[in-house]
């Protein structure tokens, strides 16, 4: 892992240098308005909150998701962010539009707008009201206002630094639905336009789409003219997401929508004739790490810039001229330029060529040898790619193929094996994207035999009874988990790092702040439900006493322990007395018979000689050792 908290274990062999060099291009920040519908249709409940049995409705879930996505922004981002509503009886814009009620304009996220939006939940209905009921013949249009207001709101900062984005929340899929049919078409003409017209201006529009209760968001109404999506296209609607039915669903969505998709690298699938294929490639999992600190002037807590110079040794000047490397050859140094060795380690200049398919019986778990990469179509790089890449996939997945193409980059190459994967969808949720799978096929070297281990052929091969396979499989069925996911599991201490940053930045007592439950222990009522097969289990391998015959055990172990531990005792005591006597001395002047049995074994205890024997035995002893 760098400097800088990011695995490489989960990037590319090399990161796209046109990425790298299009860095300073990337938005780093952004420009978000929350665009949320007041209309009547959001006043229907929604979802029920845990524990109790208060229903509440589409806006109010909406409203606490925000609230939610706001507390969640403000941690480690530097957005400015604006709240809009349309389909309101209060209006509040520059332009004076009827349904429109701007509550916040475009400003830096802060505590102050976070608790302040807080208590709009309350009071929405006294402060900006929902407009239940559109007067008869009326023709005002208020997401066409809306659109327009926003579009004004977001008027400041470049498009090179600044990401635009308008995040429209609605249930209805038909807003001009009771409007009188001699103005609906025009309607939805002048909508759409003002819609493209943002667009064009670099503003994106995200809809969260949220379905009513017994009826799925139908996109194809209206909204996917909005979202240039082509809905009524067999292959097209499968990479829509569907929308969100619960509250879970849609707080789900928010969090997802804060962290960006960041690109690995940008390349093109060549085909057979020289076609291509636009392609990007992302992690689908990264670890998580905590953000990188900034240095900042104490003087004035503006972040520090750090500047590096190169010079000379000899003379003490700035170098210029950019730095040369050298390799020893032969005892003499080569030297090279930057661009030589940038020559030198281009392997090949061919991103990703296409050789032929296999059946996927033929890619073995083995062969997945590193974590590999997600790969989708790329309209921007091609014109096509998207319908190329579909057709594509879709061809793989009835034939039960997996392509193996040629993969290089400026550092390597080799061979991987594209592995098309298709959408999972539970409970309107996105479980799986589709796409395809680059997975780094391994060179002959990296897959090695297995050791065999020989049995001696006169030697009976211990095998297991029928009582015990079936005991074991058994035990292995109660502890298997079908539903677990390696998402299951969090931090703790990232997220008790994100909660302190949290109440941080909300200016909240960290004593408020509660404990993160930690996942990664043991699920002991799991484990106490497989009692009874992890028992069966024991005794059909090691007997039903088992049990008894290791405590029997054990029992004569701390026996055994407790002996060991008092000799142990002895012999400390008996090297200490040991030292009070010249045993040398008493060896030469022939004292040595003076003393008694017990204070002879002193000297035998201290060296480990044997304690066995009479007196002159001992003494006997003593002088062979002592070398007398």
């Amino acid at each position: 892992m760098d400097i800088t908290g990011r695995d490489p274990l989960f990037d590319d062999d090399e990161e796209d240098p046109e990425l790298q060099n299009q860095s300073e291009f990337v938005a780093s920040k952004e420009f978000l308005v929350y665009l949320i519908d007041a209309g009547a249709e959001m006043l229907l409940p929604f979802d029920t909150k845990k524990g109790s049995f208060v229903q509440v409705s589409y806006l109010q879930s909406v409203l606490e998701a925000v609230e939610e996505n706001l507390k969640q922004r403000i941690i480690g981002r530097d957005d400015k962010v604006g709240i809009c509503f349309f389909n309101t009886i209060q209006k509040k814009n520059i332009q004076e539009a009827n349904g429109v009620y701007v509550w916040s304009e475009l400003k830096d996220l802060s505590a102050d707008l976070i608790r302040s939006f807080s208590t709009l939940h309350e009071n929405f209905q006294k402060e900006v009201g929902s407009q239940i009921h559109r007067p008869a013949g009326a023709r005002e249009n208020p997401l066409y206002d809306a659109l327009w207001v926003v579009q004004a709101m977001l008027r400041s900062g470049t498009s090179k630094n600044v990401a635009k984005n308008v995040m429209l929340f609605t249930n209805n899929d038909d807003p001009f639905g009771d409007v009188d049919a001699s103005v609906r078409q025009d309607m939805r003409r002048t909508t759409i336009q003002r819609a493209k017209d943002a667009q064009d201006l670099g503003i994106g529009i995200d809809l969260i789409p949220l379905s009513r209760p017994g009826e799925d968001f139908n996109l194809a109404i209206f909204y996917s003219s909005i979202l240039k999506m082509e809905v009524d296209d067999e292959d097209g609607a499968q990479y829509l997401l569907a929308a969100a039915n619960k509250f879970e669903d849609l707080k789900l969505k928010l969090r997802k929508k804060l962290y960006k998709k960041r690109t690995i690298r940008k390349m093109k699938l060549t085909m057979v004739g020289g076609t291509e294929i636009g392609i990007r490639t992302y992690a689908l999992v990264r670890p998580s790490v905590p953000a990188s600190h900034v240095w900042v002037d104490s003087r004035n807590n503006l972040p520090l810039k750090t500047e590096r110079s190169f010079i000379c040794y000899d003379t003490g000047a700035l170098m210029a001229e950019p730095l040369k490397r050298f390799e020893e050859f032969q005892g003499k140094k080569v030297v090279m330029a930057l661009d030589e060795l940038t020559k030198i380690k281009n392997v090949t200049n061919v991103q990703l060529q296409l050789k032929g398919f296999k059946p996927m019986k033929c890619l073995k778990d083995y062969h997945n040898l590193r974590p590999p990469t997600f790969i989708y179509p790329d309209e921007e790089a091609v014109q096509g790619s998207y319908a190329a890449f579909i057709a594509l996939h879709r061809a793989m997945l009835q034939q039960n193929k997996f392509a193996v193409a040629f993969y290089g980059s400026r550092a390597s190459s080799q061979l991987v094996a594209l592995v098309p994967q298709e959408e999972e969808l539970a409970d309107g949720l996105q479980l799986e994207p589709p796409g395809m799978h680059l997975i780094y096929l391994p060179y002959a070297d990296d897959i090695r035999p297995t050791e065999k281990y020989h049995i001696c052929s006169e030697a009976s091969v211990p095998r297991a009874s029928k009582e015990q396979v079936e005991a074991a499989a058994a035990f292995i069925n109660k502890m298997k988990l079908d539903s677990w996911s390696v998402f299951d599991i969090s931090d703790p201490a990232m997220q008790r790092h994100y909660a302190i940053l949290q109440a941080i930045a909300l200016e909240q007592e960290e004593e408020s702040l509660l404990e993160a439950t930690d996942t990664t222990l043991p699920d002991s009522k799991g484990i106490m439900r497989a009692n009874s097969a992890v028992q069966a289990f024991k005794d059909a391998v090691y007997g039903p006493l088992h049990d008894q015959e290791e405590a029997d055990a054990a029992a004569e172990r701390a026996k055994g322990s407790i002996a060991s531990q008092k000799r142990k005792a002895a012999a400390e005591v008996a090297c200490k007395e040991a030292q009070n006597y010249d045993w040398g001395e008493l060896a030469d002047t022939g004292k040595l018979k003076d003393l008694t049995v017990p204070e002879l074994k002193l000297y035998l205890t201290t060296h480990k000689l044997p304690l066995t024997g009479k007196k002159e035995l001992i003494i006997n002893r003593i002088l062979t050792h002592l070398g007398k």
